[in-house]
């Protein structure tokens, strides 16, 4: 047979091992039926530090890199805009705080003034009761022919003149009654006012202390977005950040091996960058759904194509004891033990990070 006619079956079979090397490379060989495996990067939380209000980025105290801790200032905006707002506020709070004795103090003259009337009204009952007395001995003296038609008469002018004075007396009263529900009203304007005006100025000092960008919790800096005077606009993002106590790796299981994980199952974890290495884990996240789904899943053989998402988080004590060797997107291998009364294999236990 000549070179040619041997040529086609040359290609088929260097693809056959070509495909046979890759296999062999994404799915090792030798491990029990009780092992599932899938490959990975590991992935941690990401955190956006971004400001609450709009300003100039005044500096960034940390770099690309540096660890920090929760509650350290990360970087800090110009609050000069909002100082003077402040002191806008505050003194709006002090002129509603003068409006408010002003108005107590107004009540308390309505009060006196309406004691004074009520002493008035007092003083006019008192003489009406005196007139009216006086007028009906009048007219029963007049009766008798004591009393002359004129005296009659003058001591009748009398009491409708002490009943004239007693109303007048009244209608005072009830006008310092109006006058004091105006007062107490004005009382609580300036009272609505000075909350209105604390308010604000809470708002704002909130406002300026959010103005110092704080960690929120411990982690790594992972990049810069803005640079010292750059002008931001409210919610605008300053630094991403990685919370180190939450680092995971996320991987895809076939339908039969998702089936018979649970959370809390063991994980290994071995990185390309660390292959000696074996980095315990457990499930943390199981999807209830599969990502990769056919059209129409009619055969047992289709269904056993079904991915499932699983997530393996690392222990944070472990994170916290190697925080210096924690990176992110780091690619490898996870295998889950899919039966506990199984044991692991030995290239599963040898130097087990611990």
């Amino acid at each position: 047979m000549s070179a040619r006619k041997w040529l086609p079956w040359i290609v088929v079979v260097a693809v056959a091992v070509a495909v046979f090397a890759a296999w062999s490379a994404f799915r090792p060989g030798g491990l029990p039926e009780h092992i599932a495996s899938g490959n990975g990067r590991i992935e941690a939380t990401e955190i956006d530090i971004a400001t609450r209000s709009g300003g100039r980025l005044l500096e960034v105290m940390v770099r690309e890199g540096e660890f920090v801790k929760a509650g350290e200032v990360l970087a800090r905006v110009d609050t000069q805009s909002l100082q003077a707002s402040l002191l806008e506020a505050e003194a709006q709070v002090q002129q509603a705080q003068h409006a408010e004795l002003a108005a107590e103090a107004l009540v308390s003259q309505r009060e006196s003034e309406k004691a004074a009337a009520q002493a008035v009204v007092a003083q006019r009952q008192t003489e009406l009761k005196s007139a009216r007395n006086r007028y009906q001995r009048s007219q029963t003296l007049a009766q008798r022919g004591s009393v002359s038609t004129q005296q009659l008469e003058d001591h009748q002018a009398s009491m409708e003149g002490a009943e004239a004075a007693l109303n007048a007396a009244q209608a005072q009263v009830a006008a310092m009654d109006s006058a004091i529900a105006a007062a107490r009203a004005q009382v609580v304007q300036a009272q609505s006012l000075i909350r209105a005006a604390q308010a604000t100025a809470a708002r704002l000092q909130v406002e300026i202390d959010d103005a110092d960008l704080e960690a929120p919790r411990d982690g790594r800096i992972q990049y810069r977005v803005a640079q010292p005077g750059e002008v931001l606009a409210p919610g605008g993002r300053v630094l991403n950040m990685i919370d180190i106590s939450e680092v995971y790796m996320t991987f895809y299981l076939p339908t039969t091996a998702a089936g018979r994980v649970a959370l809390g199952t063991e994980v290994r974890l071995v990185l390309d960058a660390a292959p000696d290495m074996v980095v315990p884990a457990k499930i943390s996240f199981v999807a209830s759904q599969a990502q990769f789904t056919p059209k129409t899943v009619e055969t047992e053989s289709e269904r056993l194509k079904l991915m499932f998402r699983v997530r393996a988080s690392i222990d944070p004590d472990l994170l916290r004891k190697y925080a210096e060797q924690v990176k992110t997107g780091l690619p490898g291998m996870a295998y889950v033990r899919t039966d506990d009364d199984q044991e692991w294999p030995p290239e599963l236990q040898m130097q087990l990070v611990q």
